[in-house]
């Protein structure tokens, strides 16, 4: 099984990386762009009888700062 998550800042907490795209963006001549929230992504390659508890479960002890960052999961 296939599993990607999908780890962004939470609201309210600030991006410096999402804001120096946002300006390195103006500076190429893209404008437009009011704000950009940078975020990663980590596609996990399972074994069989994996479940989404188990991505869960890595993404709060691990694949994710539950303090500052929100995740979501999708199966595949």
């Amino acid at each position: 099984m296939k599993a990607r998550v999908h780890v962004m800042l939470k609201n309210g907490v600030l991006d410096p990386q999402g804001e120096a795209v946002r300006h390195a963006l103006g500076a190429l001549g893209f404008e437009g762009v009011n704000g950009v929230r940078q975020g990663k992504v980590i596609e996990l390659d399972l074994a069989e009888g994996a479940t989404e508890a188990d991505v869960t479960a890595m993404c709060e002890k691990l694949l994710a700062n539950t303090v500052i960052e929100s995740y979501s999961v999708e199966l595949g």
